[in-house]
């Protein structure tokens, strides 16, 4: 599944998860903190939406 930043449009690949930011593949992305935020914008995960 992925997750699109409504904010700046970011895709969040569960499958590929984003090792560049610290997040191992495989991550669902409901499993993240609850204090995750967008690493290009900063908005937090109710700004995302499933593509």
């Amino acid at each position: 599944m992925t997750y699109v930043c409504d904010a700046c449009g970011w895709e969040y690949d569960e499958e590929k998860g984003a090792p560049e930011h610290g997040i191992a593949p495989g991550t669902k992305f409901d499993d993240l903190p609850t204090d995750f935020a967008c690493p290009i914008c900063g908005v937090g995960k109710d700004m995302f939406s499933k593509a």
